[in-house]
């Protein structure tokens, strides 16, 4: 009877699970296929809008207040977003295949990329990153303020993967970053050594779980033991979909080529005693505080480890750029209307 009932929860654990997979994805699915028909039904109305232009603002003004009579318990027929929907037809009323993507993202990732990225190539690369990646809000802005693309795209990216990888060279290039930026305002004044790497490497982390997809967390001070000696990779991480580890080192200095040596031989150690037969060669990533670019070059030649080096910045303070830059009260008055009208 024991078996029986062993078996039986077995079983049952196995029915549960497939049922709540086919729950979750049937939500995701309606989740998407509602954000979509949302953002066309802003199209359409923008439409009429921007066909309705010579009767000036009062004709949104009028159709605000009728379709918050019409549909009391429907968010987003405040003036300022029927602005918004006109805008958004404007933007995108010679191109129906740029509608057609855009209809994939929410609503206010729309608005803040109209807003702040005005090259639409750019804002294309965005939006199927935001796609792809599954960005919130949060994210979207963080990558827009760091300038991702010109990080990730423009600039020039520092590894041997081409060289040293079978496959997946160009994605693993992909979780490379030129530079990496990293926001330590909490830094004390007269912060030590210790204290930045610290709080860099608690950051780096973050970012990399946050913002890199398919990063998952093993371990920092990860202790590696060879030759009945110990060693400790800063940060350890496995790719999901690179299906490898990636060992992450810290330098609060300029580039040497004997970081590369390291690194190499810390790769070397995990494929030989972590990695199992079914995942690829492990990864490495170093940053630097500094890098003379040619002296990197050669050093990744002579390294048959596939190994990325890049530069990181920080900031422990507001710069007057950064100042000038922040929100004035009408955009926070602007940006809470856009919350309330999207609750």
């Amino acid at each position: 009877m024991q078996d029986d009932n062993n078996n039986l929860s077995r079983d049952f654990h196995e029915i549960f699970e497939d049922i709540k997979n086919d729950v979750t994805k049937t939500q995701f699915e309606i989740m998407v296929n509602a954000n979509v028909n949302l953002v066309k039904l802003y199209f359409r109305i923008g439409k009429t809008i921007f066909e309705n232009s010579n009767w000036g603002d009062k004709f949104i003004d009028f159709l605000s207040i009728e379709l918050k009579v019409t549909f009391p318990r429907q968010k987003g027929f405040s003036i300022r977003n029927l602005k918004y929907m006109k805008s958004f037809y404007t933007e995108y009323k010679d191109d129906d295949e740029f509608v057609q993507l855009v209809a994939q993202i929410p609503w206010k990732h729309n608005i803040i990329l109209m807003q702040k990225i005005k090259d639409k190539n750019i804002r294309k690369w965005y939006i199927e990153k935001v796609i792809e990646e599954g960005w919130v809000e949060s994210v979207l802005l963080y990558q827009l303020d760091t300038n991702l693309y010109m990080r990730q795209v423009e600039s020039k990216k520092h590894n041997n993967f081409e060289l040293t990888l079978k496959e997946n060279s160009e994605l693993a290039s992909h979780i490379m970053k030129e530079p990496y930026v990293f926001d330590l305002i909490e830094l004390t004044e007269n912060y030590k050594e210790k204290e930045l790497e610290n709080k860099m490497l608690e950051r780096l982390k973050n970012v990399l779980l946050e913002l890199g997809n398919g990063f998952s967390f093993v371990g920092s001070q990860y202790k590696i033991t060879v030759g009945n000696q110990d060693f400790y990779i800063d940060l350890l991480f496995y790719h999901i979909k690179l299906k490898c580890y990636v060992a992450v080192e810290l330098k609060t200095c300029e580039f040497i080529p004997e970081f590369g040596s390291k690194l190499g031989f810390y790769l070397t150690a995990l494929d030989e005693k972590i990695k199992d037969e079914n995942d690829n060669p492990s990864i490495g990533i170093l940053l630097c505080q500094s890098k003379n670019n040619e002296i990197v070059d050669y050093t990744l030649k002579y390294i048959n480890k596939p190994l990325g080096v890049s530069e990181y910045k920080i900031f422990n303070e507001l710069p007057d750029s950064l100042l000038k830059e922040l929100p004035t009260a009408e955009d926070i008055n602007l940006h809470l209307d856009i919350e309330e009208e999207n609750e």
